[in-house]
């Protein structure tokens, strides 16, 4: 019932956005006579701003065509790698550029789509052969389909590594894990080494990752604890309605995800919808569009099969499963001391409310058997969460750091 109140919600205000809309530009319409009243700009703005809070969103588009390298402009084309039913290994193939180190940027499985680290892509670009983790969202994957749990998550992760191969004459290719997909990307990587793997990566980078919880928790790992699983299986989890192709399957709804997001700051959501207000009021469309900008990308968002979502609040919240040594994979334990060769590069920021500091940081500690000179900690100075892979502080602070270790362990 909760999924199908959400979708009538969602139909009638995407009516009354595509109506503000309308108003908006009739008063601001030099032929309207009403637009040159003094409040004329005022009520255009604010349903403006109506307009594009109440939208619907679907996945948004990478849009990255080109990018600079030598300060010759390049152009960019995506590629499908491999594609799986519930994600696919897309390459972003950089015209007439040959060589560099290969990187799988893994994002996030947690309510958004790939394309919210499009701005690690677009810095990654210059240096390196960019491939991401671009998963598909649930509701629209059929149930004949099967299932997605963290075990298939991490056994594509495998698959995506495999898929790349190693760099021609530079050694293998590169991790980077952005936020959630740091723990099954470590497990990944301690899988990988126990078997030798060739294909297993040369450096793996976590930013911002739930690896130990236990470390200076935050509101959300609160939430998680602080009720019983059964909890979250009654009251989180839905039934994907008859409408989409993936009818019938359990899921954790994307639209609940982005209401916990946005209730966690919400007074920062509303200064910031205050604040584009008053930029449309004075005519600074240019500040405006850059705040409908993120909030274009922040509010797009995907379900999670319920199993996956479960399956993480238990083992990486609840149980803490990977820093206690209990993990297992398919019947077999997740030893962080296989990593003996993968050097690894942790990433925090000052300032992040979702992975504390030290959760991440608590890898380099788990990886008993790897030399210290293939470890490294990088705090990232007045960064919150979101700032670690995006925006001046990712591209001008850390993306070096990134770049720096991936070139010393080539």
């Amino acid at each position: 019932m909760l999924y199908d109140a959400y979708e009538m919600q969602r139909s009638m205000l995407a009516g009354a956005s595509a109506m503000a809309t309308f108003g908006a530009d009739w008063m601001r319409n030099p032929a309207n006579p009403w637009s040159y009243v003094g409040g004329g700009q005022i009520v255009s703005s604010a349903l403006d701003v109506f307009a594009h809070a109440s939208a619907t969103r679907g996945k948004p588009a990478f849009r990255l065509t080109h990018t600079t390298i030598d300060g010759r402009e390049v152009a960019v084309h995506e590629e499908i790698v491999l594609q799986k039913p519930f994600g696919q290994l897309k390459r972003f193939r950089r015209e007439g550029v040959e060589g560099g180190p290969k990187l799988l940027i893994v994002a996030p499985m947690s309510g958004h789509f790939a394309t919210l680290l499009r701005g690690t892509v677009e810095r990654m670009l210059p240096t390196a052969e960019v491939y991401i983790t671009d998963w598909r969202d649930a509701k629209l994957v059929p149930l004949s389909d099967g299932r997605f749990d963290l075990d298939d998550y991490i056994d594509y992760l495998i698959a995506f590594m495999e898929a790349i191969g190693p760099n021609e004459g530079q050694g293998g290719a590169h991790m980077l894990a952005v936020c959630q997909p740091s723990v099954p990307c470590y497990a990944a990587v301690a899988l990988m080494s126990a078997d030798q793997n060739p294909r297993r990566p040369k450096t793996l980078t976590m930013m911002g990752g739930p690896v130990d919880t236990r470390e200076a928790p935050t509101a959300v790992n609160t939430l998680a604890t602080e009720r019983p699983h059964a909890w979250f299986e009654q009251n989180v989890v839905v039934t994907v309605p008859a409408m989409y192709p993936g009818s019938g399957r359990k899921v954790y709804p994307g639209f609940l995800q982005l209401a916990g997001f946005m209730s966690m700051n919400l007074g920062n959501h509303m200064v910031s919808h205050w604040e584009m207000f008053k930029h449309l009021v004075q005519g600074d469309g240019e500040s405006a569009d850059a705040t409908k900008g993120f909030y274009e990308e922040y509010r797009s968002v995907c379900d999670m099969t319920a199993e996956f979502y479960l399956q993480t609040v238990e083992l990486v919240f609840q149980k803490h499963a990977l820093p206690r040594g209990e993990m297992m994979h398919r019947g077999r334990r997740v030893d962080p001391g296989a990593i003996t060769d993968v050097a690894v590069l942790a990433i925090e920021g000052e300032r992040d409310d979702i992975s504390g500091i030290g959760q991440t940081k608590a890898a380099l500690t788990l990886a008993t058997n790897l030399p210290e000179d293939k470890k490294r900690y990088l705090m990232a100075e007045g960064a919150g969460h979101y700032g670690i892979f995006n925006g001046s502080k990712w591209r001008n602070h850390v993306a070096p750091v990134v770049e720096e270790w991936m070139a010393a362990n080539a």
